[in-house]
């Protein structure tokens, strides 16, 4: 059985599957509260003052991302330019400038523990990770953390602006 195929299943059952350095996880598919989060943080997504010509602050909801180590699917990925169109009908090889993850109720650690390393490991450069249970913005640079209250206003490496 191939990947492919094995993620499409996978999506059939309700289960979004992901592989992180070799190690598979899985997590339910979003729920409705969930998927009004990322919505909401898209809403607020744009340029900075000045970085219209630097970064159109494209955005891709819940798509496959073939990283060197592993297969993700960010609840929210941010590109610069629009992906290739070759690579637009199966998994992006496209690395995103920035990742947002809505933590889901039950994995908690998925989110705030896994993902912020292995993002910044395969060249993001700035992972947010937002908790709507305790308003938690939690925002990883190589060379930074910062944990912050939503709502807040983010400066992305790219030139972009989030509101999460």
């Amino acid at each position: 059985m191939n990947l492919p195929h094995l993620m499409v299943q996978a999506d059939e059952l309700g289960i979004r599957l992901e592989i992180v350095n070799g190690l598979p996880i899985w997590e339910a598919q979003p729920v409705y509260r969930h998927q009004k989060q990322i919505d909401r943080i898209v809403r607020g997504l744009r340029p900075t003052a000045g970085a219209e010509a630097a970064c159109a602050c494209i955005y891709a909801i819940d798509v496959y991302i073939q990283f060197a180590n592993g297969l993700k699917r960010p609840d929210i990925s941010v590109f610069c330019r629009e992906p290739p169109e070759e690579e637009q009908d199966g998994a992006l090889t496209t690395i995103p400038e920035a990742v947002i993850e809505v933590v889901s109720k039950g994995f908690e650690a998925k989110d705030l523990e896994i993902g912020p390393p292995f993002y910044l490991s395969q060249g993001v450069k700035d992972v947010v990770v937002f908790d709507p249970s305790t308003l938690l913005v939690l925002h990883v640079r190589k060379d930074r953390v910062s944990r912050q209250v939503s709502p807040v206003d983010i400066d992305l490496e790219c030139g972009c602006r989030v509101t999460v």
